[in-house]
């Protein structure tokens, strides 16, 4: 049974009709005898339908070939906009803290509380701080919502204060897209990193939005595509595809209250187990997002455990190599070392039956009193 939307999401069948249309076709978005045509407006209608999913211009959108490659594409467009300095979150993504800490910039952390919410009373002093001494621009980078304990963030209040502070702002939707909802426009900022697979569309297609007063300086060049700002041939059936997803995602209104009713009958049955601890219950969170912590059980033998059991869950960020490591995230919140080591991310969506949520609940906790005995833990 599948319980691991936050890393990809099944593939919606709109998507997969889409993907297919493309490909019985023939023709480059750049070429511009009519097969060329139909391609280019086969990619525009894509990118009008997501920039509307967003509240973004159409021409402010700039396919990637994912999340990864977007948050890429906006660490490098706020340094060449001039920024000197990147302040991320303590709870980001790789896709953003790997880029920023081997970039040229100097990097601040942000804090986080323990309740996994940016410290936006830091955020106030450092702001006021970079006023006072006449400091060069910012790159602020904020995750709309925690991958991990799905906690969504106050990326609103936050960008609001950023852009009147005359900084820049990056916003790492992945997560978000498709689970809450996101407006772009009313975000605040400069830059936002969009994924396909995150809501049931192709694997390896993304997007960065950006506002009209944010320039991008492309990773990739050469041929001109994307107005000059990612070179490379458009993976037109990859975004058609994405486009479908997201189209069928935000078209299932039941979704959300039915997936969060499952996640808490859920949180419920587990929580009850000694030495539980669920992290993020207590702030704003994504639907379908229940991160525990059971001590004394590493991540990585509770994975294993319930795969065996036929569970794919997974104990934190899918891109890691395949590797179960410590959660920084957690460590972030407070976690002691033991805690932050066991911890366990369930996330549900739009496949997940009732009937899912019992088994994975009768297995789990079977197997930590099997645990428990054994460990006397």
């Amino acid at each position: 049974m599948y319980l691991d939307h936050n890393a990809t999401v099944p593939v919606r069948a709109e998507a997969i009709e889409a993907v297919n249309m493309v490909l019985l076709q023939c023709g480059n978005p750049s070429s511009v005898h009519a097969p060329g045509r139909r391609a280019r407006a086969c990619l525009e209608q894509a990118r009008s339908q997501i920039a509307r999913a967003i509240n973004a211009h159409r021409e402010d959108l700039v396919f990637t070939s994912g999340g990864a490659e977007a948050n890429n594409l906006a660490i490098k467009a706020g340094l060449a906009a001039g920024a000197r300095r990147i302040v991320v979150s303590a709870i980001e993504h790789d896709a953003v803290m790997a880029p920023a800490r081997t970039s040229s910039a100097e990097v601040e952390i942000w804090p986080v509380t323990t309740g996994g919410l940016v410290d936006l009373g830091w955020l106030d002093v450092r702001l006021t701080q970079a006023t006072e001494s006449g400091e060069p621009p910012i790159l602020f980078a904020l995750m709309a919502a925690n991958n991990e304990t799905g906690v969504i963030q106050p990326y609103v209040e936050a960008g609001r204060k950023v852009r009147e502070a005359g900084h820049f702002f990056h916003v790492d939707a992945v997560q978000m897209l498709g689970k809450a909802g996101f407006n772009f426009a009313g975000s605040g900022a400069h830059f936002a990193a969009l994924s396909s697979h995150k809501v049931g569309g192709p694997q390896g297609v993304g997007a960065l939005a950006t506002a009209c007063d944010a320039g991008v300086s492309p990773l990739i060049v050469g041929g001109g595509q994307e107005k000059g700002r990612r070179g490379g041939t458009e993976n037109l059936a990859g975004i058609a595809g994405f486009a479908a997803a997201l189209g069928a995602t935000l078209a299932d209104d039941s979704a959300s209250v039915r997936v969060r009713t499952l996640r808490d009958q859920l949180q419920t049955r587990l929580q009850a187990a000694p030495g539980v601890r669920i992290w993020g219950d207590k702030a704003p969170r994504l639907d379908n997002t229940l991160c525990l912590t059971a001590l004394g059980w590493p991540s990585e033998i509770q994975v294993i455990a319930l795969d065996l059991a036929g569970f794919a869950v997974s104990a934190g960020s899918a891109c890691s190599s395949g590797k179960v490591l410590r959660s920084n995230v957690l460590g972030a919140m407070g976690a002691s070392d033991s805690e932050a080591a066991s911890a366990l991310r369930i996330s549900l969506g739009w496949t997940t039956t009732r009937d899912d949520i019992e088994a994975f609940a009768d297995a789990w906790i079977a197997e930590y009193n099997r645990v428990r005995l054994r460990m006397a833990i």
